[in-house]
């Protein structure tokens, strides 16, 4: 006969009460790799879009050309006062369909002849 004390499936018992938290640990790594690749695709893509309009090309096309179709849910590319490019990537969620904060990268590239 056992004892009502028994700590027999214990740590069973722990390891189920932690998968939630093991969950939420792995979602949020995740968000955070998201984050990190868009901040450095934005840089990429702006890059990119300057050198298209040094060159007289369409700068919109040319950041399309190097992202990825997730990221270009709400790209946005314009040309600043003094002949920067800024570029403007949502950050998708890890979980579900939306998206979290812009990043906004800029650069500038001068005109070739």
């Amino acid at each position: 006969m056992r004892s009502l004390r028994s700590h027999d499936g214990q740590a069973t018992v722990e390891l189920v009460a932690l998968l939630p938290l093991l969950g939420v640990l792995a979602a949020l790594l995740w968000q955070a790799l998201l984050a990190g690749e868009t901040v450095w695709l934005s840089g990429t893509a702006a890059r990119a879009a300057a050198r298209a309009v040094a060159v007289g090309r369409d700068p919109l096309a040319a950041a399309r050309a190097v992202l990825p179709a997730r990221l270009e849910r709400g790209l946005r590319v314009r040309r600043e006062v003094d002949g920067a490019i800024a570029l403007v990537l949502h950050v998708p969620a890890a979980l579900g369909d939306g998206t979290l904060a812009p990043v906004t990268a800029r650069a500038r590239f001068e005109a070739q002849r």
